[in-house]
């Protein structure tokens, strides 16, 4: 018998991403004698674990009665059995929502408080406008120094945290993102790990672009690893290639990460909590920094660098990190390939020494692996860029490679896109630029990164001569729906390619 306050448990199989969700019938006596309305907070409560979710009111057809219906996310979270019996009533008041409303207002918070918004938030106590909030309030440059360090500090301790015994120094890379192609990573970790570095590294799904490193190894390995996993292919080859969400290290950066990727929106504050937390879980403490700067890459110009690298550089004296930023050019995309299969055939171009490997990727790769050498070995950057090369060429990196990916579970064949279309050139000249922000933005209209077959290959780069009906890039998508949609978007921005004389 059902006593007062309880329901049964149904699986609705609505995917409402992490945002979890309850529904209860427009009939249902508890939703009546409680009060509960549409979008009331409610405490689900299924044996020992409990949830805070946001109710949705549907009708008589929808759930049989004295049921209650629960999104995946919510379902998967209190690990429910069709018709298990749960309770639920009004949430409890979230004491650091007033935290919340003291940001939102212009204050700086204290460590206490900023530990209590991501201590909720890890609990998930806060629905999906409360964390956009949290992150409007925070972005803009609206956190101090101070604030980014307790931040750091509180995602760290929300989840797990890798230790290395016997190991001093351990190394990881991190771009800040905004160019399309920058696909260095998995070509640095090969080499620099190849040479004797250890480097856990994990990334993180995209968040504002057409390709992550975690979407891109997507395509060549398994990078879903548990930690124990992780922990086994490290200890066997000295690094990882891994993506960050089963790790559970520093995770609710991912619970931030995805209302980031909703608002398109990746602040500066955030964007340093988010690398160091994640790089101090996985057990880092030398850390090299990428950041691109061009016209349309996220750091426009280098005021704008320089003050993003001293926030890295404050929030990692205050927790004893050795952090090295780097400038580099971020004029145009790198590589030929944007999306997570075209920038994954660029990685193995250049892994595999092929003659068709892109040199700027290559070039660059090399620059930040000997960034990371001369950090280990305090050689010049010189010497430590020759020591980059020679177990490139050598073939080396590409066997280092490899052993990684078979540790996690084998090199996968790259699938091709079912669709795909040219984009021509209607003019003739000389290339002069071309905008990153609006390349990708092409590639994330033909379905990347949720599509790894999507995205776009250049087949120009600037300072090439072009003329009319020359093709500047092949378009690649799963469905000819949006190879339209992302054709019709290149049609209305055809001077993203920028076409003229130099005179």
């Amino acid at each position: 018998m059902i006593k007062s306050g309880q329901l049964h448990a149904f699986h609705l199989g609505i995917d409402t991403h992490e945002e979890a969700v309850v529904y209860m019938r427009s009939d249902c006596d508890i939703c009546r004698a409680e009060g509960f309305t549409a979008n009331t907070r409610l405490q689900i409560h299924a044996g020992e674990k409990n949830l805070i979710a946001t109710l949705n009111i549907v009708s008589h057809s929808v759930l049989p009665p004295d049921f209650i219906g629960f999104s995946n996310s919510a379902w998967h979270y209190l690990r429910l059995q069709h018709g298990q019996l749960v309770r639920a009533r009004h949430a409890p008041l979230v004491n650091s929502l007033s935290a919340l409303r003291k940001k939102i207002y212009g204050h700086e918070l204290n460590a206490l408080e900023i530990n209590g918004i991501i201590h909720d938030i890890s609990r998930r106590l806060y629905s999906d406008i409360e964390i956009a909030s949290f992150l409007t309030a925070c972005a803009g440059g609206r956190l101090s120094l101070a604030e980014i360090t307790a931040l750091t500090r509180a995602m760290v301790h929300t989840g797990n945290q890798l230790h290395w015994p016997g190991k001093d120094r351990v190394f990881d890379k991190h771009c800040v993102g905004g160019l399309p192609g920058n696909r260095t990573s998995p070509i640095v970790i090969a080499i620099a790990s190849a040479a004797g570095l250890m480097i856990p590294k994990t990334s993180s799904r995209a968040i504002t672009s057409p390709a992550g490193t975690a979407d891109t190894m997507d395509v060549l390995t398994e990078v879903d690893l548990t930690l124990e996993q992780l922990q086994k292919v490290v200890t066997e080859t000295g690094a990882c290639l891994a993506a960050g969400g089963k790790v559970g290290l520093s995770p609710t950066d991912d619970l931030l990460i995805r209302i980031e990727r909703a608002l398109d929106l990746d602040s500066e504050g955030q964007l340093v909590a988010s690398v160091l937390s994640k790089k101090v879980a996985a057990g880092s403490n030398h850390i090299l920094i990428d950041m691109p700067v061009g016209p349309t890459a996220k750091l426009r110009n280098l005021e704008q660098a320089d003050q993003l690298a001293e926030l890295f550089y404050g929030v990692a004296a205050a927790l004893q990190l050795k952090v090295r930023c780097v400038i580099t050019d971020g004029a145009q995309t790198i590589g030929y390939g944007i999306g997570p299969n075209e920038e994954a055939r660029d990685v193995l171009a250049v892994l595999r020494n092929s003659a068709d490997a892109p040199p700027d990727l290559t070039e660059r790769a090399l620059y930040l692996a000997g960034q990371l050498l001369s950090m280990h070995s305090g050689d010049s950057d010189t010497a430590s860029l020759q020591q980059a090369r020679e177990i490139l060429y050598s073939g080396q990196a590409w066997q280092q490679f490899k052993r990684i990916c078979d540790a996690q579970g084998g090199l996968k064949e790259i699938v091709e896109a079912p669709y795909h279309s040219e984009l021509r050139a209607t003019s003739e000249g000389r290339l002069l630029k071309m905008d990153n922000r609006r390349l990708a933005q092409l590639a994330k209209l033909a379905g990347a990164p949720s599509s790894a077959a999507a995205g776009l290959r250049l087949r120009v780069k600037v300072g090439a001569s072009i003329v009319p009906g020359q093709p500047l890039a092949t378009l690649y998508a799963d469905s000819p729906g949006e190879l339209a949609y992302a054709r019709e978007y290149f049609r209305q921005n055809r001077d993203l390619f920028q076409i003229g004389t130099t005179s």
